[in-house]
């Protein structure tokens, strides 16, 4: 799984020779862009897990045509079919008859990848914009400094060209702190309307993720109901429509798995707490 991560490992978690920014901000666009695109990548590996949907064939339906329908099509759970035991109440949690004002669609699975790497872009914007504006001022000031070993009259020379770009421009970078400082604030502010933007994305079940699933993790085994589930179901209805050989309509219904919604479940919890 290395050679998934080794191209963006280099490009995103390199260190740089000169740092124009501090901690804070590398978290936005090295870290938590790094998370973001890895993520990305990783839904795509088809050969570490599996197909994105898998159908259980019913009629004269191929299971690879309903697959396909499927996976362009939304898929739903039935809510009132969450609570109760597997194998007595119902086959799947969230999966039976239901009619349609009784149906959660989760129309985001075809989407997450690219919403993810949507994400990642959009934490990468304020630093890309900092470095136009910074126009390397910094590395022009430390050159010859940035190096282990320096020679003394090299550095007293470079020392001194420094003091003396201080004091000649002394109170002159306003515009420059204010530009950094505007950076910081999009960084901040890109966080918040994430946090809204992903909450929309989810159907509003984000911002309360979190905290649901650790209110589960405190309940008894067998009296509590996963969260994760319900957000992130692993097996799901879909209802195919196919023309019979009358010329009438038929309607299938059937049983899909959504083996993505496994690491999907993993990676926003990681995003909501982090």
């Amino acid at each position: 799984m290395s050679d998934v991560f080794s191209g963006i490992k280099h490009l995103l978690l390199k260190t740089d020779g000169i740092s124009i920014d501090n901690n804070s901000f590398k978290l936005h666009y090295k870290a938590t862009t790094f998370v973001l695109i890895a993520s990305s990548l990783l839904l795509t590996q088809k050969h570490y897990f599996s197909d994105p949907i898998d159908c259980l064939e019913v009629g004269s339906v191929a299971s690879d045509v309903l697959d396909t329908y499927c996976w362009i099509t939304d898929v739903y759970t039935v809510p009132s079919l969450l609570d109760g035991k597997i194998g007595k109440d119902f086959a799947h949690e969230g999966v039976g008859k239901s009619n349609q004002g009784d149906r959660d669609y989760h129309k985001y699975y075809q989407w997450v990848t690219l919403f993810v790497f949507f994400q990642a872009l959009l934490f990468y914007v304020p630093r890309y914009i900092w470095k136009i504006w910074e126009g390397g001022k910094v590395k022009m000031l430390v050159s010859e400094l940035n190096t282990p070993i320096v020679d003394e009259d090299v550095k007293k020379k470079r020392l001194d060209l420094m003091v003396d770009y201080f004091n000649i421009n002394l109170h002159q970078h306003k515009a420059y702190a204010i530009k950094y400082i505007v950076c910081e604030i999009l960084n901040f502010v890109n966080v918040i309307l994430q946090i809204f933007f992903t909450d929309l994305f989810l159907g509003f079940e984000f911002r309360k993720y979190g905290t649901d699933v650790l209110n589960f993790t405190g309940q008894d085994i067998g009296t509590r109901h996963d969260p994760m589930d319900r957000v992130f179901p692993k097996v799901t209805n879909c209802i195919f429509y196919q023309m019979g050989r009358s010329g009438s309509f038929e309607k299938e219904t059937t049983m899909c798995v959504m083996p993505l919604n496994v690491l999907n479940e993993k990676i926003f919890i990681f995003l909501w707490f982090w």
